[in-house]
């Protein structure tokens, strides 16, 4: 048992204890993170006096020794040591004898974690809206391409009113535009350096925390040191926007799933992105959407056990803590993969345009517009909803679409029609004659699609300083 503690102990830990306590199964995830945490942190105790040029360069040469042969497979991170801080301390210590011995000082493991969970954190919301933006990218693109493919829309899944697939698809933007504006917003509220914060009470050694904080690249200290070791808010915030992603992808892969399905057959998914039966050779199924639908419980629950472990947790760092990683880092995983497959089986399936088309024509999308055509020529609005309604019965009965019904037989339920009313609830009357801003009309899609552009290239993370792990391992 490999530990960073013992001195006041007079008997081992039972090793069932040590495998209990022990983290290193998982927190071995950011064995990068605590490397860099360390040089920067070694970076600042020789800008204070606090070590000599000689061994800043002796610790950060054999530290990043250590990382070169941890990601090359000739070191292994074994299940010995107690967590990634003990694996790299001691492997230090092996290498460098009482040099070594120096990396802790000024530090404790409480503020040692806090950065680790931090950078690694922020690293993976960077990825996480990366994501984002090449799936919008593609739900963008879908929209370019389809400003005239007509097809329902539902409300309680039943056809209400025509619109077309780039105004569907536009919807979705929205909702994963807001999921990066969340991403930004997190990463705003976190990027801040913990490191410095000791146990719990600082440290009286004379730190440059400022100076920590630069070469990792936040944007300055916390500012409490109690709060800097417990603090998980950013983790909690970023469960809650991976669960709302996760969300919208169960909602997205919902309506595939739907409109995959025999009775609607206006998509066709890639084979790439499809399986199939094993006793049932026609069956070619959904299960990238279906999967990604499922997967959403396991961010959810990640969300919900993080909340429930820091609830009753008083100041400062206590080691329950320890459970922000495991159901975390699932959480981040399932997400990011859940985006690209998600992205992937977009960019790839098929739309059937001609029966989106035939789908919106009988199911009376355009019972709105043609009381509208009767309010537009003088009848009462609730006037004119009743004689929709008993043409949509009329047409019902006879199996045929609103459109298809002759003159005569609409001037028998009204005599306001004139022959004026097939131009009115056609398709594409239905739909272009809405050109408010976020209305399916071309003329007002061609708007959005242009403001989607604008926002997609006002990229928040071209302001984003990402070269601060060159700078550390030049030095």
């Amino acid at each position: 048992m490999a530990q960073l503690w013992g001195g006041r102990f007079t008997k081992e830990t039972d090793q069932l204890v040590y495998n209990f306590n022990a983290s290193i199964t998982f927190d071995q995830k950011f064995y990068r993170q605590d490397i860099e945490g360390s040089m920067a942190h070694v970076c600042m105790l020789e800008k204070q006096g606090i070590l000599t040029a000689q061994e800043k360069a002796d610790i950060l040469k054999t530290l990043k020794e250590i990382l070169s042969e941890v990601e090359s497979g000739k070191l292994e991170i074994s299940t010995k040591y107690e967590d990634i801080h003990s694996f790299v301390e001691a492997n230090l210590i092996d290498r460098l004898g009482d040099t070594g011995k120096k990396l802790h000082t000024g530090r404790s493991r409480n503020d040692q974690v806090a950065l680790d969970m931090r950078l690694y954190t922020r690293k993976e919301l960077l990825e996480t809206d990366e994501l984002l933006k090449e799936l919008l990218e593609t739900i963008l693109k879908i929209m370019e391409e389809n400003l005239d493919t007509i097809m329902p829309g539902f409300t309680h899944l039943q056809k209400a009113q025509p619109i077309t697939l780039a105004h569907h698809m536009a919807a979705y933007f929205e909702m994963f535009g807001r999921d990066r504006q969340r991403m930004h917003d997190i990463y705003e509220r976190m990027n801040y350096c913990p490191l410095g914060s000791g146990a719990l009470a600082g440290t009286t050694y004379p730190l440059d925390r400022e100076y920590t904080a630069e070469l990792l690249g936040f944007y300055g200290p916390t500012l409490n040191s109690m709060d800097g070791v417990s603090d998980r808010d950013y983790l909690i915030e970023f469960l809650s926007a991976l669960s709302t992603i996760m969300m919208h992808l169960s909602r997205f892969s919902e309506e595939i799933i739907i409109w995959n399905s025999n009775e609607y057959q206006f998509v066709e998914i890639d084979d790439a992105y499809s399986t199939g039966s094993s006793i049932m050779p026609q069956k070619k199924n959904p299960d990238i959407a279906e999967l990604v639908r499922g997967k959403t419980g396991r961010v959810y629950g990640a969300l919900v056990s993080l909340l429930t472990t820091m609830k009753g947790i008083p100041l400062a760092y206590n080691k329950d803590m320890q459970e922000d990683k495991e159901l975390s880092f699932d959480a981040m995983d399932t997400a990011k993969g859940c985006l690209a497959l998600f992205r992937g089986m977009l960019a790839t399936m098929k739309f059937n345009k001609d029966r989106m088309r035939e789908s919106a024509n009988h199911g009376f999308t355009n019972a709105t517009d043609a009381a509208d055509y009767l309010v537009k020529h003088g009848v009462p609005f609730r006037d004119a909803h009743g004689i929709v309604g008993r043409i949509v019965l009329y047409c019902l009965d006879k199996k045929i679409p609103i459109d298809a019904m002759s003159l005569s037989e609409l001037k028998a339920i009204s005599p306001v029609f004139e022959e004026d009313i097939y131009d009115a609830i056609s398709m594409e009357t239905c739909v272009n004659t809405r050109l408010t801003i976020g209305a399916p009309g071309v003329d007002a899609m061609k708007q959005t699609i242009e403001k989607e552009k604008a926002f997609l290239a006002d990229d928040w993370q071209d302001t984003v300083k990402k070269d601060w792990e060159d700078r550390l391992l030049a030095r």
